[in-house]
């Protein structure tokens, strides 16, 4: 058997601030709280079901004293499944995201931002429905 992706870690100075609004992004909801840390997802994960099959990972935001001091070296993608890419790039800037210039191409079909803590994260082509 093999080991199953079940969170992705984000060390951050304000927990609680980050993982609001990675909630309001992805549509998840917090799922656990502890002295420090704040976890979402879009499921509550058991032991049964994470052995049984792959699901999707988690976010965990680790509350730390240090900041951050180079380009992340691991960034998530996000997709708009219900409105164009540049509409909700509009949607982000008004929940706090940035637009981060990291040397990308001027023509690139993404668009790179910051969350409220400066990490990087791209927002990737629409899978919103075309009308035909």
């Amino acid at each position: 058997m093999a080991s199953r992706f079940t969170e992705v870690v984000v060390d951050c100075h304000d927990p609680e601030r980050l993982a609001a609004f990675w909630c309001a992004v992805l549509d998840f909801e917090v799922i656990d709280r502890g002295k420090d840390k704040v976890e979402i997802g879009s499921w509550e994960p058991t032991v049964e079901e994470v052995r049984a099959r792959q699901m999707p990972p988690t976010v965990v935001f680790i509350q730390v004293p240090e900041g951050r001091t180079v380009k992340n070296r691991l960034h998530l993608d996000v997709s708009p499944i219900d409105r164009s890419t540049d509409d909700e790039v509009a949607r982000l800037r008004e929940l706090g995201a940035t637009p981060v210039d990291v040397g990308q191409d001027p023509g690139s079909t993404w668009v790179v931002m910051a969350d409220p803590e400066g990490n990087e994260f791209c927002v990737l082509r629409t899978l919103a429905p075309t009308a035909d």
